[in-house]
């Protein structure tokens, strides 16, 4: 099936440009795309492979070395002058979710090298990508250092291979384009940092458009070739004016003023590093040879800025991304030359006909607005009200006991594939790269066997060892909160609502998994599904109401729910359970009974739990700790949830700051 035409998407006039710019600039570092599911990020990503002109490789060169500039340290050369080539088109290679290290870098034929005495480097991903296009889909979904692999490789144009004393080095420039749903988890903010540019993109809310949407995909799906074909024109007139900007690049000339104002954007908006005026510099460039001009102009470095600063900005983990464009014009306004020289009107299209215009609006404001508050006192008539949270901080941290096998983290003991090596096991279904020196000792005796004595060594599959790994694992945190009018008193409200968000920024940093439970009045429901975005959940503690009698025992059976669920979905993921609670059961008959009950239910699930104690006042029924009891679980009372709690008690009594 063809791919669908690149001019054929409606709408995303920041992701047409962004990824347009790439193009022309690969140096630009990429493109991050951030959006909901069902917004065409893959389809723009796919179709812009079409665009982009072909290239010549020296035949049978598996690192497609370009004849004209042969990669002098290829290791399939040296190319001699005028080796014999072909052209073909630029590829686009995507990168699966679940691919393991050797995968993406390449590795090397261990067989060979212990049996053949040979180095045999089988290329990977970013071989096949040199010159081309990579792109990951779920970006935010890959282990940490892979990312940080390819990011580098974007970034240094090379890849590197150093495994078992081979060293392997090749070209690797590629135009890098990862996607990525927030409700699914973010990325560290060292890893945003690496792509050069970043687009949110959203569905569109006009009824006009969302139809033309439906219209142009099921013509395309009906008859795909019919469908390309009609827009055949206008992707060839695109591609041409691709190649017209590539080569109008090396003769854009970036002034000092320009430089001036981009300095005191990057400065304003206080991001960190250089590397952000590097790339707004590079993308301005860009954006002027795509509008045809020979200069840099204040529009290119606002058009640039837009793309380029977003997720580089200093923001807390749970704040929106985006920019102030009221105080970015401001900025450019402040730092413009006084002397500027006059030009026509502004182009705010980036090229004639290709609808790939700069962004109209700046991205949405910075920061989350706080929830109002609302009447009503709390109660066991089902009056609610809404109390916003305090300031987060560092929360102590929870784990689960044992060694489990979960996905990659930094919170409970685990067998990875990265970390310590504390041994070394058979050949396994288990991802991996074998472990040397324990291959060669199991080989090692059956060499008179097989007739390889003196001779060197034969190695078999059954010889082959790996290394057993410890490290971290991210792990499954259920929050299952009392939102009961027992819990609704204003402070004590905003400061449980503190210490879930201090926990909630825990989980972000760790790589965690969270879900939400919450129980008012006479039932429970679960806020939010377990998923890896925290900013989620934060939204939906932030907006929690409080009120009504306290359904405990339905609460701790719905996270019960939730947990056997996840258990079929996430089996590796193992869980804690954090309740958050006075401990009291008011709501239904036997409510007390029926709680105890259910914490029992929970126990025999074998859950790591914790059962944080929001009770306040000089009489304390020690309800809380009861639970935590019966649950098998940890006993921690609300003031002890930050990690310097004690310090800070300390502090207090001997009047210093703290």
């Amino acid at each position: 099936m063809r791919p669908y035409p690149f001019t054929a998407v409606v709408g995303m006039q920041d992701l047409r440009l962004a990824l347009v710019l790439s193009a022309i600039s690969p140096a630009i570092g990429g493109v991050l795309v951030r959006g909901e599911k069902g917004t065409a990020k893959s389809t723009m990503v796919r179709a812009l492979a079409g665009l982009l002109p072909g290239v010549e490789v020296v035949d049978g060169c598996r690192f497609s070395c370009d004849p004209a500039s042969p990669d002098p340290a290829c290791p399939d050369g040296p190319h001699p002058a005028g080796a014999k080539s072909h052209g073909r088109p630029a590829r686009l290679v995507e990168l699966p979710v679940g691919a393991a290290e050797d995968r993406v870098v390449g590795s090397l034929n261990l067989e060979r090298a212990l049996g053949e005495g040979v180095t045999d480097y089988q290329p990977g991903l970013l071989a096949a990508a040199h010159r081309g296009l990579l792109y990951v889909d779920e970006v935010n979904l890959l282990h940490d250092h892979l990312v940080d692999t390819l990011l580098d490789a974007a970034a240094m144009g090379r890849a590197t291979v150093e495994r078992e004393g081979v060293s392997v080095s090749h070209a690797a420039r590629f135009v890098l384009i990862g996607t990525m749903n927030p409700e699914e988890g973010e990325l560290r903010p060292q890893l945003l940092d690496r792509f050069g540019l970043t687009v949110e993109v959203a569905s569109s809310r006009d009824p006009e458009q969302r139809v033309e949407v439906v219209r142009r995909r099921l013509a395309y799906e009906s008859d795909p070739d019919s469908f390309a074909a009609g827009y055949a024109e206008s992707d060839a007139a695109l591609a041409a004016e691709i190649q017209a900007a590539q080569r109008l690049l090396p003769s854009v000339a970036l002034t000092d003023d320009a430089l001036r104002q981009i300095a005191g954007v990057c400065a304003s908006f206080e991001v960190d590093g250089m590397r952000a005026d590097i790339v707004t510099a590079r993308t301005a460039v860009a954006h002027a040879a795509w509008s045809g001009r020979d200069e840099v102009t204040t529009e290119d470095i606002r058009v640039a800025a837009r793309l380029a600063l977003p997720h580089r900005r200093r923001r807390n983990p749970f704040d929106a991304p985006g920019i102030d464009s009221d105080q970015l014009d401001q900025v450019l306004e402040d730092a413009q030359p006084p002397a500027e020289p006059d030009r026509g009107p502004e182009d705010d299209g980036p090229g004639p006909g290709s609808g790939a215009e700069p962004p109209e609006q700046g991205p949405a404001p910075e920061g989350n607005a706080p929830q109002p508050e609302t009447g009503g006192e709390p109660g066991g008539s089902g009056e609610q009200r809404t109390v916003g949270a305090g300031a987060p901080y560092r929360a102590k941290l929870f784990t689960v006991s044992g060694t489990g096998e979960g996905a990659h983290g930094r919170r409970s003991r685990a067998i990875t594939d990265n970390g310590r090596t504390i041994g070394v096991r058979p050949s396994s279904a288990r991802d991996g790269r074998p472990h040397l020196l324990a291959t060669v000792r199991a080989a090692a005796p059956h060499q008179r066997a097989r007739g390889r004595a003196g001779a060197g060594l034969e190695l078999r599959p059954r010889d082959l060892r790996f290394a057993l790994r410890e490290g971290r694992e991210g792990n499954l945190v259920l929050f299952c909160v009392d939102a009961s009018g027992s819990m609704g008193a204003r402070a004590r409200m905003r400061e449980v609502k503190a210490a879930v968000l201090s926990l909630l920024l825990d989980a972000y940093q760790r790589r965690d998994k969270v879900g939400l439970v919450t129980f008012r009045n006479a039932e429970a429901d679960l806020a939010l599904p377990p998923t890896i975005s925290v900013e989620a959940a934060a939204s939906r503690l932030e907006a929690l109401p409080t009120g009504g009698r306290t359904p405990l025992a339905e609460g701790l059976l719905k996270a019960a729910h939730v947990l056997r669920v996840e258990s079929i979905r996430d089996p590796r993921r193992r869980p804690l359970l954090v309740v958050v609670t006075d401990g009291r059961a008011t709501s239904g008959a036997d409510a007390v009974a029926r709680a105890q009950a259910a914490a029992g239910l929970l126990a025999g699930t074998g859950a790591a739990s914790v059962v944080m104690d929001c009770e306040s006042g000089r009489m304390r029924l020690g309800l809380a700790a009861e639970l935590a009891a019966r649950l098998g679980g940890e006993h921690v009372p609300l003031g002890e949830v930050a990690a310097d709690a004690l310090a800070n008690e300390v502090r207090a009594r001997t009047g210093k700051a703290a």
